[in-house]
């Protein structure tokens, strides 16, 4: 909803904020420095993370170049980056070391390009007979999909380990994009919306209240991240601050929404938002309907005022949740797997 020049939120907006609102605070009201922790299996100033996090409130940060830097550093063959194996470990033990809740955000590096050919017995340069694409970028798939298949395996291990803790544990967990190694596919302006769709899903282990359940999936097929908090909050049936229960029924009425900054040549600024139904069909803003328009106005208000603003919802309970939360008495972990061209 900003100017359609701005391409990076994290470089352009968060450091000339003086006190942005970031979930984790939730989190640190009740438990203070201990509140939320942050992970990234790469270097910490990338997309300026770490003078970001200091922001948004994160007690610590957690990278390669960080002191003391991530523990669990594991490659896989020939791969330059930690695998998601590790990063999970890092999270695990993270986990170990305090017994009240806790915010845990973790960035993955395992499938980011570049993807040279890095696996050893790669299944899939055997497996992949699509037509019509160059030797390079059929390699880059390849190893981008074994990556993807090792990813897998690594969070169905990582998923059982949460279970086996006796302690409630929520995971949010998606992908940013598709990587541009479908260089192909992303000359066609008509792909773009599907290379900037990837799964997510958000679970709690077996010691959580909110076990096995799963949201309205006619209602959550189609979603964007800025919903995320909101829908975890839905899946663990718990109380919600003033913003979240507007994000509610901002979902209700405008199911996704976002800029969709990256095709064939990296960066752009010739897009606008796009927003679709709750069936993944686009829809014009000008066809929204009058209820999602005046929704659509209230939080480009809300965002403005966050933002460029005086700032005056912070000076309300507005972004608060009361003590009696069901979301902070448990642990939120959010897993945000890149696949991109950072």
């Amino acid at each position: 909803m900003f100017d359609d020049s701005m391409q990076s939120m994290y470089q352009e907006l968060v450091p000339h904020q003086k006190n942005p609102f970031s979930w984790n605070q939730i989190w640190n009201a009740e438990y203070d420095k201990t509140g939320s922790t942050a992970f990234h299996s790469y270097y910490k100033n990338m997309y300026l993370r770490d003078a970001n996090y200091k922001k948004f409130g994160f007690n610590k940060f957690y990278t390669l170049d960080s002191k003391p830097a991530i523990t669990h550093q594991d490659r896989t063959d020939n791969s330059p980056y930690v695998n998601d194996a590790a990063s999970y470990q890092n999270i695990i033990d993270q986990l170990n070391t305090e017994e009240h809740p806790q915010f845990l955000q973790l960035v993955t590096m395992q499938n980011h390009m570049t993807y040279d050919n890095w696996y050893f017995n790669n299944q899939f340069n055997q497996a992949n007979v699509t037509e019509n694409l160059n030797d390079y970028e059929r390699g880059q798939i390849n190893t981008y999909a074994k990556g993807v298949s090792i990813t897998d395996q690594a969070t169905i291990d990582f998923l059982n380990q949460l279970n086996a803790m006796d302690k409630p544990i929520t995971v949010i967990f998606y992908g940013d994009h598709l990587p541009s190694s479908y260089q192909t596919a992303a000359e066609d302006k008509n792909n773009t919306l599907a290379l900037h769709q990837t799964d997510y899903f958000i679970w709690s282990n077996q010691a959580s209240a909110s076990a096995g359940v799963k949201l309205d999936a006619s209602a959550t097929a189609y979603t964007s991240p800025n919903y995320f908090m909101e829908m975890a909050a839905e899946h663990m049936n718990a109380k919600v601050s003033p913003y979240l229960a507007f994000l509610t029924q901002a979902r209700t009425d405008i199911p996704s929404f976002e800029r969709l900054v990256l095709g064939a040549g990296g960066f752009t600024t010739d897009t606008s938002t796009t927003y679709l139904d709750r069936n993944g069909n686009t829809v014009k803003r000008k066809n929204l309907s009058k209820q999602a328009k005046n929704t659509l106005n209230d939080y480009e208000l809300i965002q403005y005022d966050m933002t460029a603003g005086k700032g005056y919802l912070t000076g309300t309970d507005f972004f608060k949740m009361k003590q009696t939360t069901g979301s902070h008495s448990t642990n939120v972990h959010r897993v945000q797997h890149k696949s991109n061209t950072e």
